[in-house]
């Protein structure tokens, strides 16, 4: 009797919290975003390095408005839709797989602790950008990013909130590394939620 009763004890705590975590997230649509992330770098390398006009040491020391620094920003929009948009798909999907809401109070507290650090961290960067600082564009894209999944960590999958140490640690290596910004933001975007993403897929999904 002891036995069972533990295990209604077990079985109603499970019951709980599942109700008050975000679970419908899909670990494929980490891998999916990381390989847009890797493009998207891969695109924005071009832009940078191989371009008449646009010179990475011209843009870590002035601020430079110019044909190829404006298809970066739409570089960087194109990744940011298809990530947004990929994630929508597959949490949707998860979620009626599971039987359970995609858009419940669990995934309003993740959106709005996620929106926090990310509405700041954005307003940051364009504070940077007019400013000409340039090179700390990248390491604080990573800073906050990884700010934000701490902080919606506690209403999901606990093991985001290690994504998002990694991805804040990432983020101050960039700020000591003057023109490693670009590979090391690949790095935490790009290969980062691919590894992120398989672990979550198969300890989770399969």
């Amino acid at each position: 009797m002891e036995k069972d009763y533990l295990k209604d004890i077990s079985e109603i705590r499970s019951i709980m919290e599942k109700s008050s975590r975000f679970i419908s997230l899909s670990g494929l649509t980490g891998v999916l975003a990381g390989i847009y992330a890797l493009i998207g770098a891969f695109i924005a390398n071009k832009l940078i390095y191989n371009s008449s006009t646009v010179l990475y040491n011209d843009l870590l020391s002035q601020r430079q408005v110019s044909e190829n620094l404006t298809w970066l920003i739409v570089d960087l929009v194109a990744v940011f839709v298809l990530a947004v948009g990929t994630g929508v798909y597959f949490t949707t999907k998860k979620a009626k797989k599971h039987g359970v809401k995609t858009w419940d109070e669990s995934a309003k507290r993740v959106i709005l602790n996620l929106m926090i650090p990310l509405v700041i961290g954005g307003l940051f960067v364009i504070i940077l950008y007019t400013r000409g600082f340039i090179s700390l564009m990248a390491p604080a894209t990573l800073i906050f990013y990884g700010m934000a999944l701490i902080n919606a960590s506690k209403y999901t999958f606990r093991d985001i909130r290690y994504l998002g140490i990694i991805q804040a640690g990432l983020g101050l290596l960039a700020c000591l590394s003057p023109g490693y910004g670009l590979l090391i933001w690949a790095l935490g975007f790009g290969v980062m939620h691919i590894v992120y993403g398989a672990v979550m897929y198969f300890k989770y999904e399969r």
